[in-house]
C-alpha cells in the first residue's frame, strides 16, 4: 500500500490554472498533488550574445523554491549569494526539455525564458515545472502568433514530464514526498507526445534495479504523461 493510498500507476490530481499572473506573456499555476509551482514566460526582442545575427531564438529557464515550500524554512539562494548544484542541474533541465520541441530558427531572434517557482514542495517538483512550463510556453507563443509577430509555430509537440520509482519493491507512478524520501530507486522522465524521450534521469537510491525494472517505470511513465498531455491540452484551449 503506498502511503497516500493511491493504485501503483495511479497520478496524483494534476491541475491547472492559466492566465494566473497579470504581465507575463505566458503563465500557470500548476499543482501535481500538493506540489504547486507557479510558472511564467517572458518574451525579450533579443537573444544571448553568442546567437546574435544567427537568426535563431533561445528557450532558457530559471528555478527557484520559496523559503517556506518545504517543512521547514530553507534559506533564499539569494541571500547566499550563489545558486545551488540542484537549481541549476533542475534549470537546465527544463530549458533542455522545452528546447526538446521547440524549432529556435522558427522562433527568430527572441528569447523566451521560463521562471518556475516552487511555492509548496511535496515531491516532483522539476516534473511539475517542465510540465506547467510548456503550458506557460503555448499560451506566450500562442500570443505572438496572434500579434503577427511569428508566421509559423516554433513548438512543434508537447513536452511533459513525471516521477517514477521503487518504492517498498514495487514500481510506482508520480511520488509524493513520503515515497521520494524513501523510495528504492527513483526516476524522471521527459517524455514527447508521439513517443520520443526527451530526457531519462533513474538514480538507485536504496537498492539496485534491473532492466526490467526500468522498463516498468518507463512504462509508468508513459501512463502518466498521457494524462498530463491532456490537461496540457484542456488548460491551452482555455
Amino acid at each position: 500500500m503506498r502511503p497516500s493510498g493511491r493504485a501503483p500507476d495511479e497520478m496524483r490530481v494534476i491541475t491547472i490554472e492559466t492566465g494566473f499572473t497579470k504581465h507575463a506573456e505566458g503563465s500557470c499555476l500548476i499543482s501535481f498533488g500538493e506540489t504547486k509551482v507557479l510558472v511564467t514566460a517572458s518574451v525579450e526582442e533579443r537573444v544571448p550574445p553568442w546567437l546574435r545575427g544567427k537568426g535563431s531564438g533561445w528557450v532558457t529557464a530559471e528555478y527557484s523554491m520559496l523559503p517556506r515550500a518545504t517543512h521547514t524554512r530553507g534559506q533564499r539562494e539569494a541571500a547566499k549569494g550563489k545558486q545551488s548544484g540542484r537549481t541549476q542541474e533542475i534549470q537546465r533541465l527544463i530549458g533542455r526539455s522545452l528546447r526538446a520541441v521547440t524549432d529556435l530558427e522558427k522562433l527568430g531572434e527572441r528569447q523566451i525564458t521560463l521562471d518556475c517557482d516552487v511555492i509548496q514542495a511535496d515531491g516532483g517538483t522539476r516534473t511539475a515545472s517542465i510540465t506547467g512550463a510548456w503550458v506557460a510556453l503555448r499560451i506566450a507563443v500562442d500570443k505572438l502568433l496572434k500579434d503577427g509577430k511569428l508566421s509559423e509555430d516554433p513548438i512543434t509537440a508537447k513536452v511533459a514530464a513525471i516521477s517514477c520509482g521503487i518504492h517498498q519493491g514495487t514500481p510506482v507512478l508520480d511520488l509524493d514526498y513520503a515515497e521520494d524520501s524513501n523510495a528504492d530507486a527513483d526516476a524522471n522522465f521527459v517524455l514527447i507526445e508521439g513517443g520520443q524521450i526527451a530526457e531519462a534521469q533513474a538514480t538507485a537510491e536504496g537498492a539496485t534495479y534491473d532492466e526490467e525494472g526500468l522498463l516498468r517505470l518507463l512504462r509508468l511513465a508513459q501512463i502518466g504523461c498521457a494524462q498530463i498531455y491532456k490537461a496540457q491540452g484542456e488548460a491551452v484551449a482555455k
